[in-house]
């Protein structure tokens, strides 16, 4: 007689031939979700009461320096473009800033270097410049026209109808006043913006929402809380840590929901800041890293001189690591979840070992981003040593790519850890729970009689349940002796 199989009964009372293996997490114990809160409620509450101390009165005030983005700025529009003889504007050793007035030798009109760039003036004499007719159409000014020289060597052309950023030099005399030193590019940036924010929607959905969400929340305290508490005279470090722990609790549950999963993966990322945290301070001040290399830090020095500079570059190392560190933990806690839900009965040291294999991959291009990334940000620096052909001994000592070896390096090794480091508290983690994974647990509107009955019928991710096992091997026993007779 043909032995048949029974179908395992789901828990709704119905026959179901299959399970899947795409939902959300099982839920863990609340014994397991009181644990992780004990840790976690401490931290968020040391993060507010940080986030309030240090809270910022304000951006500090300063006398204005009328050097580089520390002038007063107004909107302009190009009106009109002329081609002109080099030689007969006086653009080989000065520019035009306005009707019968010359720029000192190489400036322009404003009082700005000539558009065509230091070293270029003997080179454009006798070419065809083009002879700008700006509008202020912003501030006090507004509708003041005056006129600029663009050399022919320049990098930046512009054309009639363009909208420009002027500076304004309310001190100079009255022709020099206004120069452009830049192309007002919002609406290209502004439509680029909302491009990806359709992207982000229209693929992610809710999730996509919350991204975007948190993503706001993170410029919101970059802006509001870091920038103007550094700039108060706050200590960069412990401003970086607390804006840091911030956006991370922020970032991670908007965008994972308040569960355990999403806890153990904010555990991962904070141990591995702290790490960030301590190699950096270490190696920054062992390399002697000043954190002074640019025009743009110099300039901070010059009107903040109170700000450390060197617990400013520290700042920048944990913020900068704090984005790809969110992307590691979540996907090596998911992955360990994920590996507790499709085999139960793994063990902690089976769950570590899966989830290494999977960090590996991660690790080699995590770390390859973020390497390029840096060397992409740096490529006209390179450029400059390829040019001098300098040693890479050579270029490496000095202080400006020393600073983003350190950077480099120290969050390289911070993302490296925190895969081992995620991947063994979420081991610990689900491996500890009794309520949500296993046989052990008890299904909605059953007893705990019911828990050997409920291991039996239901199936973890489409493998099939004991009851299915065992009518299969009787079925093929049957088949068995069938063909003997």
């Amino acid at each position: 007689m043909t032995q048949t199989s029974e179908a395992p009964a789901h828990p709704s009372g119905h026959a179901h031939g299959h399970s899947h293996g795409h939902g959300p997490a099982a839920p863990v114990s609340r014994r397991l979700r009181r644990v992780i809160a004990a840790v976690l409620i401490p931290f968020a509450t040391a993060v507010v009461v940080g986030l309030a101390v240090l809270w910022p009165s304000g951006t500090p005030g300063h006398e204005p320096s009328g050097v580089g983005m520390d002038r007063q700025m107004e909107q302009a529009k190009v009106t009109a473009v002329e081609r002109v003889d080099c030689s007969k504007t006086g653009a080989g050793g000065g520019g035009q800033g306005g009707p019968g007035a010359e720029a000192p030798p190489g400036e322009a009109a404003g009082g700005a270097p000539a558009a065509g760039g230091e070293g270029s003036g003997g080179k454009a004499e006798g070419g065809v410049c083009d002879k700008v007719t700006v509008e202020v159409t912003t501030g006090k000014d507004k509708g003041r026209t005056f006129t600029e020289i663009v050399r022919p060597d320049s990098t930046r052309k512009l054309t009639e109808g363009q909208g420009v950023v002027v500076a304004h030099a309310p001190d100079a005399p009255r022709a020099l006043q206004y120069s452009v030193t830049d192309v007002d590019r919002k609406f290209p940036m502004a439509l680029l913006a909302g491009i990806f924010a359709l992207a982000v929607v229209a693929v992610g959905r809710l999730r996509g929402v919350f991204a975007l969400v948190a993503l706001v929340v993170s410029f919101a305290v970059l802006t509001l809380f870091i920038l103007p508490a550094i700039l108060q005279g706050s200590d960069p470090l412990l401003v970086a840590v607390v804006g840091s722990s911030a956006i991370m609790l922020a970032a991670l549950y908007l965008c994972h929901g308040l569960t355990a999963r999403t806890s153990v993966a904010v555990l991962g990322t904070l141990v591995s800041l702290l790490l960030i945290g301590l190699l950096g301070s270490v190696f920054i001040g062992w390399a002697a890293l000043g954190g002074n290399t640019s025009d743009e830090t110099g300039l901070i020095h010059g009107l903040y001189p109170d700000i450390e500079m060197s617990g400013l570059l520290l700042s920048g190392v944990i913020i900068g690591s704090l984005g790809v560190l969110d992307d590691v933990t979540v996907t090596q806690t998911s992955a360990v979840w994920e590996l507790k839900q499709a085999d139960p009965s793994m063990t902690v040291r089976q769950l570590y070992r899966a989830g290494i294999r999977i960090g590996r991959d991660h690790i080699a291009s995590v770390v390859n981003t973020l390497v390029l990334a840096y060397a992409g940000a740096a490529l006209p620096l390179l450029l400059l040593f390829s040019v001098a052909q300098a040693g890479v001994g050579t270029v490496a000592n000095s202080e400006i790519v020393a600073e983003e070896i350190v950077r480099t390096l120290v969050g390289s090794i911070g993302l490296i850890a925190s895969v081992p480091v995620t991947t063994g508290l979420a081991a610990l983690v689900v491996s500890a729970d009794r309520g949500g994974f296993g046989g052990a647990a008890v299904l909605p509107g059953q007893s705990g009689a019911g828990r050997e009955g409920a291991a039996n019928a239901v199936p973890q991710h489409g493998e099939p349940g004991p009851a299915r096992r065992e009518g299969a091997a009787r079925g093929s026993r049957g088949r068995g002796r069938r063909r003997k007779h």
